[in-house]
């Protein structure tokens, strides 16, 4: 009487006392398993923390992280040394040879074999020289001509020309080159933030 008073106060009173003494026990069920659950969660736990600070105390863990934090502090440093190599070495790369064109062709008409050749060498700013190997029966005679910014203050052969062509053709342009310094430093950037994130 009192229940259906109680359910009827509710507003519930169509409700059947039994479903509710079920729907209880469903869940009084699934916070028993729950809890077996969480027991085993936390048993996993337990053995892994013991099996962690197995034969370890407040000094040796100290001691481990105090190693830890030495070598993240040393790849820091590695990481910025790698950087400044880096950069000292992508500064001394822009004044190397690093494009280069090759003609060869026969000087004269009774001279085969193609000995004779026109080689030009270019740094970044297409600056460098142009060295042409005469070879004839009476000898081999090499001429070099300076290159500044991919031009001549002498006049170019055929072969020389050609050859300075290909050295400064699309694929080994200065624009290419900037692009793969550029690629390579934005690597190493992204490296040093990943280093320092993990830190």
């Amino acid at each position: 009487m009192n229940q259906s008073y109680i359910l009827n106060y509710m507003g519930l009173g169509w409700l059947d006392p039994f479903y509710i003494m079920i729907v209880l026990l469903l869940l009084i069920v699934v916070l028993f398993v729950l809890h077996f659950v969480q027991r085993a969660r936390i048993r996993t736990l337990n053995e892994e923390y013991e099996k962690f600070m197995e034969g370890k105390d407040g000094k040796s863990l100290e001691d481990q992280f105090g190693d830890l934090f030495t070598d993240i502090s040393d790849l820091k440093t590695a990481t910025r040394r790698d950087r400044r190599d880096i950069d000292a070495l992508l500064k001394n790369i822009q004044t190397c040879y690093q494009k280069m064109g090759l003609v060869k062709y026969d000087a004269f008409h009774e001279m085969g074999g193609k000995l004779s050749f026109a080689l030009c060498m270019l740094d970044k700013n297409d600056n460098g020289y142009i060295v042409n190997s005469v070879h004839s029966n009476n000898g081999c005679y090499t001429y070099t001509k300076e290159i500044v910014e991919g031009k001549s203050a002498i006049e170019l052969g055929f072969e020389e020309k050609e050859a300075l062509e290909q050295a400064v053709s699309l694929i080994n342009s200065k624009d290419h080159h900037d692009k793969v310094i550029r690629e390579a430093s934005q690597r190493a950037e992204r490296a040093a933030k990943r280093t320092a994130k993990d830190a």
